[in-house]
């Protein structure tokens, strides 16, 4: 018996992308296109989304997708996309003002003075957010501040994620996960608060009925079949933003923290409790609502790889002139494997610009230095490990690693020795589609649930044990 097949429409900053999954988790084709931001044509120094321009690009990439399968075993379609950005809307659907981009600076003094609306502690303890300036409600206050009219026309704010489900499916909702990267709910009750929309005037009515991960919404409609190859009355599902749904694909269980390793290491974890408060506002710590309601995905994060990268260039530029990456990479490695330790330390904290090398020789080697950065960026999992484990009260047991840094097994090796616990490197890379797969299945009938659904992958678990 032939295997279901969903599509899973995954919106990036960098590529927008259409996937064609089947019930075991393999992607069976797939097509890409590059996504842009374009300058905001009222304010060219600000940076937008174009929503139309995007939804062709879905349309392009589908057809080619569904060109390469059996239409007849499409049991659904959802949308996954990067979190905050959207767009006020009329009744009928029409966008009112270009998508703001979360790379657009617009909003960056709003959030340096968040206070005037509602004290920054307050607002922490409501939704559990830190500052992040591209945050949805800087962008709902900027509209108000200078564009109340487009405010008082619109029916709805919608997200990215909810604008693609509308072409899709003529229908308005708002995806539960995205609402959660908002800054505009209320952690105790996973909605819209109150009183964070009555702070900065915005009414609550203005957003669509939130849909859970997993719920039909709808079905693909006749004009959206012509423009995507989808065939119509095709169920639509809710999925939402992909840091969920990437946690989720990745197998994490409960209170097993997962380490997303590139340029930023971002550490979250999948708990039922967390601490708001102020020591957690100051650690850093973030709290979005996981893709089940009622869990919590709290995270932490740090540059990562972007202090490797820094030392790349530093001290590998004759072998960056001679080879592609991956060997610069093998070479940085197997450099760093013969020597045992390294008397250098390194302070990895170049974003405040208080990165440093010290006990440095005429002797000293550059496989050292890579070794010692090594050492402190595990140091610092360590630490924000710890962070994480007091916001969401539990102890792992393990870690998952995914990302371009779970390739580099001494890297592994040593954050496992710094950690005392196993890192578990999976056999799966697109971990956001997989996660919004998963959850079309259970809307589709054919799992009962996202959880039953995940039992059926095989994640070809590597585990690297300290030592």
């Amino acid at each position: 018996m032939k295997q279901k097949i969903v599509l899973v429409i995954d919106c990036g900053a960098t590529n927008i992308r259409t996937i064609a999954v089947n019930e075991k988790g393999d992607l069976l084709e797939s097509a890409s296109v590059a996504n842009n931001t374009k300058p905001d044509p009222n304010y060219p120094q600000y940076l937008i989304w174009d929503i139309y321009e995007i939804w062709d690009k879905l349309c392009q990439t589908t057809k080619q997708v569904i060109s390469k399968i059996d239409k007849s075993l499409i049991a659904g379609v959802t949308v996954t996309t990067f979190g905050v950005d959207g767009a006020l809307v009329s009744s009928s659907g029409k966008i009112l003002y270009p998508v703001i981009s979360w790379a657009c600076q617009r909003t960056a003094p709003i959030m340096d003075n968040i206070d005037k609306y509602i004290p920054l502690n307050k607002l922490y303890s409501i939704n559990g957010l830190n500052t992040y300036s591209f945050n949805t409600i800087n962008k709902l206050i900027w509209f108000n501040e200078n564009h109340p009219e487009i405010i008082d026309k619109s029916k709805y704010f919608m997200f990215i994620s909810s604008l693609l489900l509308f072409f899709l499916s003529g229908e308005f909702v708002t995806d539960h996960s995205m609402a959660g990267t908002s800054m505009l709910t209320d952690l105790s009750i996973q909605d819209f608060s109150d009183g964070i929309l009555q702070a900065i005037h915005f009414n609550k009515l203005k957003f669509p009925p939130i849909a859970k991960a997993g719920e039909v919404i709808g079905k693909v409609t006749n004009q959206a079949s012509r423009d995507t190859g989808i065939p119509g009355n095709t169920i639509v599902i809710s999925a939402g933003h992909d840091t969920q749904f990437a946690i989720f694909g990745s197998g994490a269980n409960m209170n097993e923290p997962i380490l997303n390793s590139g340029t930023w290491e971002i550490l979250m974890a999948r708990t039922k409790s967390v601490k708001n408060d102020e020591t957690a506002l100051k650690n850093g710590v973030t709290t979005e609502f996981d893709a089940i309601p009622g869990v919590y995905n709290t995270g932490i994060q740090w540059l990562g790889s972007g202090v490797l990268e820094w030392l790349k260039q530093q001290f590998y530029q004759h072998e960056m002139n001679q080879c592609k990456d991956d060997a610069i990479y093998n070479i940085m490695i197997n450099e760093a494997k013969k020597i045992d330790s390294s008397e250098i330390q390194i302070s990895t904290d170049f974003l405040n610009n208080n990165g440093s090398i010290q006990g440095i020789g005429l002797s000293t080697k550059r496989e050292e230095i890579y070794l010692a950065a090594l050492h402190s960026l595990a140091h610092k999992t360590k630490e924000s490990l710890k962070i994480l484990e007091e916001a969401g009260n539990f102890k792992s047991k393990s870690i998952i690693c995914v990302g371009g840094g779970s390739k580099n097994i001494l890297w592994n090796q040593i954050r496992a020795n710094a950690l005392n616990i196993p890192v578990k490197l999976i056999g799966r890379k697109e971990t956001t589609v997989l996660g919004a797969a998963l959850f079309v299945f259970a809307g589709a009938g054919v799992y009962s649930s996202a959880e039953e659904a995940r039992k059926y992958i095989n994640y070809k678990v590597n585990v690297i044990e300290p030592k």
